[in-house]
C-alpha cells in the first residue's frame, strides 16, 4: 500500500519549507532512508529520507515550491501500484456553509516591534517584504518567540497602506546577452544570500578597520597540540583560535555584541559567534557556536568541526543558523590578505581573518631595542555598524582581538 511522504518538523518555529531538488524522479526505484528530496529553511538544505523502500509514484510538489509542515510531498509504494483517488466530499446546502469572515487588525505605530536575533522569515515572508519594498523591523510578529507570519505582513500592509512610504523598485539591470552567454539559474540559497547581503548594506552603515596580529604563540600552541586533539578526534585549526579570542574580547565589550533597534541598542546576554563556511558553488552558511564564551579551546575546536562538516554535508539543523550575535570569517582560506565582510544583520559587527603569512617584522625587547624578524602575521578586518559603535570603541574591540592572539598561553 502506498504511503505518504510528508513536509517533515525541521525545528521549532519552522512551519514552512522550500522544495529545492528532488533527488529521485516518478518511477524510481528508492530504498528505505534513502534521500528522495531536498528541502531548505532559512539557508539550511536537508536531505528528507523515504519512509519505506519502493518505488516514487508520484511527486506532490515540484521544486522552488513553499510546502507547509505536515503536506504530502509525494507517495513511495510498488510498482505499478495505482494512487486511490481522493475522496470529493458532497456538497453542503449553502444555508449551512458560514460565510468567511476576513478581518485585518492594524498594528498601531506604538506597538510595533522590531524582530531582532533569532527571527526566522519562511520563505513567503521573505517574498512579500520583497515585493512591498516593507522593512520587517516595523512588523510585530505573534508567532512563537516573535516570528513573523504571513499573517502578520497582511495585517501589517492592511493597516498601513494609505500612510506607507513608497520606495523606488530597483531592479535589476538589464543586460543584452552576447553570442556564447548563458544564463545560469540562481538557487533559493544564493537567492537569500544576495537579499540578505544588498539588505545589510541598505540597513546598517560599514565601516572598516584593520590591524594586524602576530601569530607566533598561537602557532606554537597549534604545533605542540595538534596531534593530541587529532588522537581524541578534532582538528585544531586556527579557526577554533580566532573564535576563542573573539568570545574572549566581546566579553570585556559587550557594546559589541549587541543590535540595533528603534527602542534602543539590544545587548546580548549570550555571546553566539557564527562561522562563514563555505558550501563552494552553493555559497555559503553560517552556523552558529552558542556560548562560545563558555567552551575551553577543545570544546570551540569540536564545535568548529562539528558544524562546519554537518555544513557541508547538508545536515544541519535550522536551529543551528540561528542566534548568532557576532560573525567570524576567514576568508584568507583563499589567500586573501584583507577584505571589507558585510554585517550578518542584526549583528553589529564581523571579523575577517586573512591569509596567514611570514613576513619580517620589527620587534622590540625589553630593554628597548629593535630588531627584524619573521613572525607568522595575519591581518584582522573588523566591519561594524557605525550606529552602535565609534571608531574608538571598534578599536579597543580589535586590540583585545589581537593581545588575547598574540599572548596565547
Amino acid at each position: 500500500m502506498a504511503v505518504k511522504v510528508l513536509v517533515p518538523r525541521l525545528g521549532e518555529g519552522v512551519d514552512e519549507l522550500t522544495i529545492v531538488h528532488w533527488l529521485k524522479q516518478e518511477g524510481d526505484s528508492v530504498k528505505e532512508m534513502e534521500p528522495l528530496v531536498e528541502v531548505e529553511s532559512d539557508k539550511v538544505v536537508t536531505e528528507i529520507p523515504s519512509p519505506q523502500a519502493g518505488v516514487l509514484l508520484k511527486i506532490a510538489m515540484n521544486e522552488n515550491t513553499v510546502a507547509k509542515v505536515g503536506s504530502v510531498l509525494g507517495w513511495i509504494g510498488a510498482a505499478g501500484e495505482m494512487l486511490a483517488k481522493p475522496e470529493v466530499p458532497a456538497p453542503q446546502p449553502a444555508a449551512t456553509q458560514p460565510r468567511p469572515v476576513e478581518t485585518a487588525v492594524p498594528v498601531p505605530a506604538s506597538e510595533t516591534v522590531p524582530t531582532v536575533r533569532g527571527g526566522f522569515l519562511s520563505p513567503i515572508v521573505r517574498k512579500m517584504a520583497a515585493e512591498h519594498h516593507l522593512d520587517l523591523n516595523l512588523v510585530h510578529g505573534s508567532g512563537l518567540g516573535g516570528r513573523i507570519t504571513k499573517q502578520d505582513v497582511l495585517d501589517y500592509l492592511a493597516g498601513h497602506q494609505a500612510t506607507a512610504p513608497v520606495r523606488p523598485n530597483m531592479p535589476a539591470m538589464a543586460v543584452t546577452p552576447l553570442t556564447g552567454d548563458r544564463l545560469l539559474p540562481v538557487s533559493s540559497v544564493r537567492r537569500q544570500i544576495a537579499e540578505r547581503m544588498q539588505q545589510s548594506k541598505q540597513v546598517s552603515p560599514h565601516v572598516l578597520t584593520v590591524m594586524e596580529a602576530d601569530l607566533s604563540r598561537v602557532s606554537a600552541h597549534r604545533a605542540a597540540n595538534k596531534d593530541s586533539f587529532a588522537a581524541s578526534g578534532s582538528r585544531l585549526t586556527y579557526t577554533a583560535y580566532f573564535i576563542a579570542a573573539i568570545a574572549a574580547a566581546l566579553r570585556r565589550h559587550p557594546l559589541v555584541n549587541s543590535s540595533w533597534s528603534d527602542q534602543g541598542i539590544l545587548q546580548h546576554a549570550e555571546i553566539n559567534i557564527g562561522m562563514a563556511t563555505s558550501l563552494g558553488e552553493e555559497g555559503l552558511i553560517v552556523p552558529v557556536i552558542h556560548n562560545a564564551d563558555r567552551l575551553s579551546l577543545p570544546g570551540v575546536a569540536h564545535a568548529v568541526n562539528d558544524l562546519a562538516d554537518r555544513a557541508r554535508a547538508k545536515q544541519l539543523k535550522p536551529e543551528e543558523v540561528r542566534g548568532g550575535t557576532f560573525t567570524l570569517t576567514n576568508h584568507g582560506t583563499g589567500g586573501s590578505l584583507f577584505a571589507m565582510p558585510i554585517i550578518n544583520q542584526p549583528q553589529c559587527g564581523i571579523l575577517g581573518t586573512g591569509s596567514i603569512q611570514k613576513r619580517p617584522v620589527v620587534v622590540t625587547d625589553q630593554t628597548g631595542n629593535d630588531a627584524i624578524a619573521i613572525r607568522p602575521m595575519v591581518y584582522l578586518s573588523f566591519v561594524f555598524d557605525h550606529r552602535i559603535l565609534d571608531g574608538a570603541s571598534a578599536d579597543a574591540f580589535l586590540v583585545d582581538v589581537k593581545q588575547v592572539l598574540e599572548e596565547w598561553k
